[in-house]
């Protein structure tokens, strides 16, 4: 008997990169933060819809391309302006890419899908008037699904930090897996170390907060304040786009792989043993660090990332409940 696979359901921006080439003339690459997540699962072959906004444009038209290339089922409302949203990318010497977004994020609502994962992030989760929608969205599904988190600090967008804090502190309490970067963490609270602040946030409810270092690799909090440490996966970087959301993509495929989804997710993701988290966030870390060996958001295929882990090719079936 065929056993039906868990879905995983993302709800948030997919837009346009504004990168200039080797001779400074823009190129148009579709990206967006909750929008890499699902084309990092989608290639890792799990069941994903995209909830976002597309304008109806040649821009948008690549995106939805671009999605289903990578069998991303997409559940695009239009966009208010009638534009697909841009992000004009600057790259500095490290590759370390910077934004300036021309966003239009006015989603009105989440299709009423089943879900065994709902993934949120970045600016959606904070830029009104979209940032209600995608709240409720969690609430509505908190009780059947895993939740999983990854909240962007995107000042260009919200300077003003009072707002953001308060969205993201409300949806990390309503969260079970929470990935964020230091530097996200320094923004949003700068006052104290970024392990503090995910230990501070891993005892109001998720079971599971990663931070992620760049090249240093990454910290698993647990709560009761556990911390497992995943060094950095030495690489040659292209440049650093897509990075994050590969991460946490990655991480949702491997705590799929290990039964966390569905209305018990969040218990077995409690009971894992240290070994399997850090086995978890070290495939993270190893998928991530393909996507920045080469240029843009570019997630690794199933049998890449087994490749990477010295496996045989496979689906991600093994483990599942």
């Amino acid at each position: 008997m065929t056993v039906a696979q868990p879905t995983v359901l993302v709800v948030g921006e997919a837009l346009i990169d504004v990168v200039p080439d080797a001779g400074g003339q823009p190129q148009d690459y579709p990206g967006g933060s909750p929008a890499n997540v699902a084309i990092t699962l989608g290639r890792l072959e799990r069941e994903v819809r995209l909830v976002t906004l597309l304008g109806d444009d040649p821009r948008g038209a690549l995106i939805r391309r671009w999605l289903q290339a990578s069998n991303v089922t997409v559940l695009a409302q239009p966009t208010g302006s009638g534009r697909t949203s841009t992000a004009a990318v600057t790259l500095d010497e490290t590759g370390a890419a910077s934004y300036v977004f021309d966003l239009d994020w006015d989603l009105s609502a989440v299709p009423d899908h089943e879900c065994d994962v709902i993934h949120v992030g970045s600016i959606a989760t904070v830029l009104d008037p979209g940032a209600d929608t995608v709240l409720d969205a969690v609430r509505a599904r908190r009780d059947r699904s895993v939740v999983s988190l990854d909240p962007n600090a995107r000042p260009a967008i919200t300077p003003d930090r009072t707002g953001p804090v308060a969205r993201v502190e409300e949806l990390v309490a309503l969260a079970d897996v929470v990935k964020v970067s230091d530097e996200d963490l320094l923004w949003l609270h700068p006052e104290h170390d970024p392990v503090q602040t995910a230990t501070r946030w891993a005892s109001q409810g998720p079971g599971l907060v990663v931070v992620t270092r760049g090249g240093e690799g990454a910290v698993a909090v647990r709560p009761g304040g556990a911390t497992l440490e995943v060094p950095g996966v030495p690489v040659t970087v292209a440049d650093t786009v897509g990075a994050g959301d590969t991460f946490s993509g990655v991480l949702i495929d491997a705590l799929l792989q290990l039964g966390v989804h569905g209305p018990g997710g969040r218990e077995v993701l409690r009971s894992l043993s240290d070994r399997d988290v850090l086995g978890a966030v070290t495939t993270a870390a190893i998928g991530a660090a393909i996507n920045v060996s080469r240029p843009g958001a570019d997630p690794p295929s199933r049998a890449e990332l087994a490749a990477a882990l010295g496996l045989p090719p496979a689906g991600g079936e093994a483990g599942e409940e």
